[in-house]
């Protein structure tokens, strides 16, 4: 049965999901915060920023205006970049949020709260069915319908299962989990990893030091995981594991791009200057570095990510003082 979905995000994501579900007659409203840039989408049938080459259907309608946006919809999903969102929510304090199921498909980690994104959501409106959307899903090949597996998540395992059916197709598989803890944090610090991944291409380095960044960095992501009660078997899993390997070896990665230029030498603030999408893993390593220190969970390769990033430590020094640590058994 079509529904009525409001994307609430007309970034890469957002506008590729708006795209998922119109395509299976979903009556899909896409609100951007922009209202010029929200025309000339509208116009254009083509989001040139941040997903270029992919037509949106004319049923989905564009808007920057919440009233519009909130027009007695089914589902509202949430794809609005975490460092926006609190901003974003608050203006839209008067939406349907009490009666409307929420999906969250936004990664990261509130630097300020530390709260994941769903977190961040309930704090600021009255929420009270809540899933999030997580796993290996680069927004270029979900629009062009190259098959793609991800995750929802719930406490309410039913509504779980309606999410893998409101997004299912025949290129797009959803599966359905009960620890939102571990498939939001898997989604949010893989990013961090894919960092320092890139930082290794950019140092010119092979694919044994990525795959053992990749190894360890999925110990670490773990380790932090259940450190705050998630299960240890999630990270082993699409929004664990498949998502850590697609950010940090698609060259469509942004935080793997991020770290690639680091790796080169380029400093943080010229590879950040005319970004047009974010790359979530840039502030999500401050937030990853504070929650290790207040969970005293060791994150090596964490650390280091937040020294390049924060604390002006070259990414070569930063290798040889993570090949340096003290042996120990794996």
């Amino acid at each position: 049965m079509a529904s009525r979905v409001t994307v609430l995000g007309d970034g890469g994501w957002g506008t590729c999901l708006a795209v998922l579900l119109a395509n299976q007659g979903h009556s899909v409203t896409l609100w951007g915060a922009f209202p010029d840039y929200v025309a000339q989408v509208q116009k254009s049938r083509e989001n040139m920023k941040f997903l270029p080459g992919v037509q949106i259907p004319p049923s989905v309608r564009l808007t920057g205006n919440f009233q519009e946006a909130f027009d007695a919809p089914d589902w509202i999903l949430v794809a609005v970049p975490s460092r926006y969102l609190r901003q974003v929510l608050e203006k839209s304090r008067e939406a349907p949020w009490k009666k409307t199921p929420v999906v969250s498909v936004v990664k990261g980690i509130d630097p300020e709260s530390l709260l994941r994104m769903s977190e961040l959501i309930r704090s600021a409106v009255p929420v009270q069915r809540l899933a999030v959307l997580s796993g290996p899903s680069i927004s270029f090949e979900v629009a062009r319908g190259i098959p793609t597996t991800v995750v929802a998540a719930s406490d309410d395992a039913a509504l779980a299962k309606q999410v893998q059916v409101l997004f299912t197709t025949e290129r797009f598989r959803v599966y359905t989990s009960t620890d939102v803890v571990g498939v939001e944090l898997g989604g949010s610090l893989k990013n961090v990893i894919a960092i320092a991944c890139g930082a290794s291409d950019g140092l010119g380095f092979g694919s044994n030091t990525k795959a053992a960044l990749v190894t360890r960095g999925l110990v670490e992501m773990a380790r932090l995981g259940v450190a705050m009660g998630a299960k240890p078997e999630t990270f082993s899993g699409l929004s664990g594991l498949g998502d850590l390997i697609t950010t940090c070896f698609s060259s469509h990665s942004r935080n793997r791009g991020v770290g690639e230029q680091l790796g080169k030498g380029i400093p943080i603030g010229k590879v950040t200057q005319g970004m047009e999408q974010v790359a979530e893993g840039i502030t999500t390593a401050k937030s990853a570095f504070a929650l290790s220190q207040k969970h005293r969970v060791e994150m090596p390769i964490t650390s280091a990510v937040h020294q390049v990033l924060y604390e002006g430590k070259s990414p070569k020094e930063a290798v040889r003082n993570l090949m340096l640590r003290d042996p120990k058994p794996e």
